[in-house]
């Protein structure tokens, strides 16, 4: 469930975009300019950037050239409809990773980020540590000291979820979207019962607990 960001200012490529990465199982977040672009990434966890060059307020270059100099290695793949040697090669100065120009190859695309998901070492190394706790993405297990506990699939992304954001609140319809999909016909109440299953299953480790927030959903913390 890799998170993907596509900035570009033409809403249609945007829309386009978002459509293929979805057809793949990315979750994908979108911006129109660099601006928005990094509130994007104040808010939301972000594994790789599909970004457009010419845009309003800030362009691929600035943007990119910022979170370089902050040293933010997020892997950036620029899409641009600029061809030149040139082009190409101030994206690589200021940081991209990748650049690629439209007309899009769609294949052509999706082989690129797959290859520099596993280039960042995305794909083999998805884990989260909370405290002494070891969340591994690859087998779904959870471990502390030489105790594992292998959880199904949506349990593991929703605990996942609300470890890797520790005291943000998020509401049923927030994680019944992600976890579930948008589209999902499951009604929001299956999201209390895996709550439910997720606090029986830790009930006894010290480590973190899932709170309830009243009116608004729930939060994971750490235990005094």
């Amino acid at each position: 469930m890799f998170q993907i960001l596509v900035v570009d200012d033409d809403r249609h490529t945007r829309m386009l975009l978002e459509a293929i990465l979805k057809a793949e199982n990315y979750t994908v977040f979108t911006a129109d300019n660099g601006v928005s672009a990094l509130e994007v990434l104040d808010r939301e966890h972000v594994d790789l950037v599909v970004l457009d060059i010419m845009m309003p307020k800030m362009d691929g270059y600035e943007f990119t050239k910022l979170l370089r100099e902050t040293n933010n290695d997020l892997p950036i793949l620029m899409v641009s409809a600029r061809q030149l040697p040139a082009d190409k090669r101030k994206g690589f100065l200021v940081g991209t990773d990748d650049y690629i120009t439209k007309p899009i190859d769609e294949e052509e695309m999706l082989l690129r980020i797959k290859a520099l998901l596993r280039r960042a070492q995305i794909v083999h190394e998805k884990k989260l540590r909370f405290g002494g706790v070891l969340l591994d993405y690859n087998s779904f297990g959870v471990s502390r000291e030489g105790e594992t506990v292998v959880l199904p699939q949506k349990e593991f992304l929703l605990l996942y979820k609300l470890l890797s954001y520790p005291g943000r609140i998020f509401t049923r319809l927030q994680l019944m979207d992600e976890i579930w999909g948008s589209e999902s016909e499951t009604g929001w109440e299956t999201v209390t019962v895996h709550i439910g299953r997720l606090r029986k299953r830790f009930e006894d480790w010290n480590e973190f607990e899932i709170e309830s927030v009243r009116g608004l959903g729930y939060r994971a913390v750490k235990k005094k």
